[in-house]
Formats: structure tokens, sequence, C-alpha cells
């Protein structure tokens, strides 16, 4: 476990510490939840919506053994140990960095619009066939979580894999500043918070801020087939820059992809004699896994030590997994986060599995789609082939745009609209749901389609 001094705190930070008698405490943990608290932990009180400051008693009381301080000291508690700063946020920042620095791991930073979980998670594996790994948690992404995922990190950490999200500019320069990544990953440019960005060259835009912390040394990999990318990349000399795709165009490409319901299997270019199979379904994941295994070559991994590692790697959580459902069914979770690229993908894929049961097809609301909400939705509609479904739930207000789109493609008493409070849609789903049904399930996260995947995991009727 790491141990950190308060002076070691203090001098990182550039504060100053309170209550001198209680200098020779141990630091081990941070914590910004004054509910999560346990011995060795200091208390970062954020400001927010509602200012951390007020919440320092609790944070005693559950164990706190010090804390940051940004405000005026005289309103600080006495006889507790505080290093008061300028700023919290900033001081957890520069306290994350300058650990970064002291346990010096390589350094990956991983962002795009979709398939940066999936392509961290890949990476992790890849790297952990010769490294000791640390990489992001759940979605600790942001100018928040990632400090936090890096005083996480264990002092003997070689490597670490850090998720960078956004959703307004200059986030992920924020991030790769503070990271200095040895390697920047571009999973792809998509629609996701188009709301705030207007359009896909401003997504673009924003994504390539993570070259702005890349070492001088560094290398950036992108999807070589993304003209957005190709354009923006012009500025890095040849040799700092990989890519994939599929095409013979690029670095690293894929060949022979067969994808089964529960695994995709592919052949590369640069080893086309070695199958890699990848424990998770869908073509679109061996773009993922192209990112990774460029990673791991410029690491000095070699893609059959790659493959070996890509082949028991484990998904985060809620990201297209399969999960036994009520009645003998089969579901199939990919209810954490949506795009239009990402539930187009996986509505192919989706279609392309054969079973005995039914196909039944759940899709929730895009979110923070803005004014071109409409048309997102309206094109996700030209992807669904009702030829393909049984079934089609949709659920959201923007869905409504879908429904009215494909209506006309279904019988009426197999495409149903649901808005509002979800039991209703539960139990129509347990009406039909059977033994050997496959059930998809692809929302954004804020819909909480998650709370109809828990109902319908359920093994008996209630």
């Amino acid at each position: 476990m790491t141990k950190w001094t308060l002076n070691e705190i203090a001098e990182a930070t550039d504060g100053v510490i309170y209550d001198a008698e209680n200098q020779g405490v141990s630091i081990s943990n941070i914590s910004f939840d004054s509910r999560n608290l346990s011995e060795g932990s200091l208390f970062v009180p954020l400001i927010a919506e509602r200012n951390g400051h007020e919440y320092i008693d609790s944070a005693i009381q559950n164990g706190a053994s010090a804390a940051f301080w940004s405000e005026d000291i005289e309103k600080a508690p006495k006889n507790f140990p505080i290093i008061q700063v300028k700023d919290t946020l900033q001081a957890l920042q520069q306290f994350a960095k300058w650990y970064l620095k002291k346990v010096n791991p390589k350094v990956v930073g991983i962002t795009g619009s979709n398939g940066k979980t999936t392509t961290k998670d890949m990476t992790d594996a890849v790297l952990s066939a010769k490294y000791k790994t640390h990489k992001t948690v759940g979605n600790f992404n942001n100018h928040i979580g990632l400090p936090y995922t890096i005083l996480e990190m264990p002092a003997d950490t070689e490597a670490i894999i850090l998720e960078m999200g956004m959703s307004q500019a200059d986030e992920i320069r924020v991030l790769s500043i503070l990271a200095e990544p040895n390697v920047a990953v571009i999973t792809m440019i998509g629609e996701s918070h188009i709301e705030f960005f207007g359009s896909r060259n401003g997504i673009a835009d924003a994504k390539m801020e993570i070259i702005d912390g890349l070492k001088p040394d560094g290398v950036l990999i992108y999807p070589g087939e993304e003209p957005l990318l190709a354009e923006r990349t012009a500025i890095l000399p040849e040799e700092r820059v990989r890519t994939f795709g599929r095409t013979d165009k690029e670095n690293l490409y894929a060949t022979k992809i067969e994808v089964k319901s529960r695994s995709t299997e592919f052949s590369v270019n640069l080893a086309p004699e070695l199958k890699i199979t990848l424990p998770t379904p869908g073509e679109y994941n061996v773009q993922n896994a192209l990112a990774a295994i460029l990673v791991g070559i410029e690491f000095g991994i070699s893609i059959k030590a790659s493959a070996e590692k890509l082949e028991q790697f484990q998904l985060t959580k809620n990201r297209l997994e399969w999960i036994e459902g009520f009645n003998g069914s089969q579901l199939l979770n990919d209810a954490y986060n949506a795009s239009p690229s990402s539930m187009k993908a996986v509505l192919n894929y989706f279609a392309t599995i054969e079973t005995n049961g039914k196909k039944i097809v759940v899709l929730g609301d895009i979110l923070e789609l803005g004014e071109l909400s409409e048309e997102l939705h309206r094109d996700v509609a030209a992807s669904i082939d009702a030829a393909s479904i049984d079934y089609l739930i949709l659920y959201g207000e923007k869905m409504r745009t879908v429904y009215n789109e494909v209506k006309g493609s279904f019988n009426l008493e197999k495409i149903r609209h649901f808005s509002g409070e979800k039991n209703p849609m539960v139990d129509y789903l347990r009406k039909i749901i059977q033994s050997e049904d496959i059930v998809l399930l692809k929302s954004s996260l804020g819909t909480n389609i998650l709370e109809v995947v828990e109902k319908l995991k359920e093994k008996t009727l209630m």
C-alpha cells in the first residue's frame, strides 16, 4: 500500500500544513466523498453543486486523517491536519501529476466517441503480458476521476492505461497535459456529445487535444480510414503516428474476420497465420483490438503474446455482456452507453446471430445529440432490419422518431413504444420472452435501461 506524508502532499500541491502536532499522519488513500473514508484517508472537499467544505465534520466522523482546504483557514476544524491549497481540485490534479512522475510508469491515454472503455480493457490485457498494469475503473475518466485513478495506482505499477472522456472542449487537453502519455489512442470519431460540439468536425478537434500532453517522442494511434483524423494528424511526423483499420493502407489491419454469437475471430496482416479470438462478439470490436495490439507493439509485446491475452480479457460490466435471463432467455446487455454509431453496429451484429428462439430488441433514447437528435435517431431507424427482428421495443421520447419511421415494416403486435414509468414495458417483455429467446438491450445510461436489465435477469416471474 502506497503511503504519503503530509509534507510530501504539501510540497506536491504548493500547500501549507496546519496543526503541526499531527504532521506525522500517514495518508494511504484519497476520497472526495465524506461518506466513503477510512483511516489514512485524505478528504478532498470539491466545490461543485455543493461546497465540499460543508462536509468536513462528516468526513472527520467517518475516519478522515487529513483534508485539503481552500477556504479561510479560520473556518477549518481545529486539532485536525489541514493542507491549505489555492484550489482543492487543482491540488488533487497536482498531487496526481507528482505521484505519476514519482512512479514513472509507461502511460497510455485512450479517448474516442465509442470503444474507449473496451479498448482500455483490451490494452490492459495486452500490456499485462509484460508489465504490471493499472487502469481506469468504471467511468472515472474525467478531470476528477483521472487524477483519482492515478492516485489509486500501486507504487510498483509499470504501465497505466487511462481512459479520457469529455463533454466539452478543452477537457481532453487538461487530462493529456496531466498524464503526459507515451502513447495516445483515438478509437473513433462518432456523434457522442455532438450537442456540445455542433458537428463531427468539432468532436474531432476535441479528441485531437490528446496530443497536447503527448511526450516529445510519443506516438498517436488512430483509425486511418477516418478522414477527419487523417487531416489533423498531418502536423505530426510520420514516425509518430500508427494507424489501424480495414484496408492495406493502414499499419495494422484485420483479415479473415468471423463473428460468432459469443466471440470474434480474425487475423492481422503482420501475423497472417495467427488466429486471434476475442471473447466478445461484434466486428467493431476488432477495431478496438487492433488499437490495443498496436499499443503492445510500441511497448515490445509480440502479436502472439497479445493474442494470448486478448483471448481471456475481461470486458467492463454492462458493455456487450451476455446474461442469463428469466424463463431460459439470454440477455445481451449493452445499456451503459449509446451513440448512433454504436447502436447501428450492435444492431448489425445482432442481426447475424442464429437462434432457435425469438430475437427481441429493446432500444432506449440516445442522449446529448442536441439539434441533430431527430435526424440521428432517424438514421438509426434506417439500420433496423425488420426481417431479422421478431419484436422491437422502443423506450423514451426520442425513440418515438424511430417508432414512426419503422412501424410500417412491423406487425403492429410486435412493435411497441413506451416512455415514462418502465414497469409496463417490463411487464410486456415478461409476457413475450420465452425459452431460447435472445434479447438485446441498448441505450444511453441516462435512460436507466439497466433497471430493466436487472428485472429481466430474475429467474422466475414475481
